[in-house]
């Protein structure tokens, strides 16, 4: 069987479009790693997988991250605080 693309997706012939989803973001997580004791649940609760263990602490990626402050709501030692994105 032979495709149009190389992508099989219900996008289209064009495939998979990668979006910078962080420009829509009106608050930012910001993580405080005094506090943080490398839990984990804010990697667990993120819906948008925009945090990842890198070399023992979880860190934010902005690009994806949406700033629903989900992460921060479920951080049981408050270590995650959402501040306003400047200049938005």
């Amino acid at each position: 069987m032979q495709f149009k693309s190389k992508y099989i997706v219900p996008i289209g012939a064009d495939g998979i479009h990668v979006l910078n989803t962080g420009d829509w973001r009106t608050q930012r997580p910001v993580m405080n790693y005094d506090k943080c004791i490398k839990c984990g649940m804010c990697f667990l609760y993120c819906p948008v997988n925009s945090i990842n263990k890198i070399n023992g602490k979880f860190v934010i990626s902005y690009d994806y991250c949406k700033g629903c402050g989900i992460c921060a709501h479920e951080c049981p030692k408050k270590a995650i605080d959402m501040v306003p994105e400047e200049g938005k």
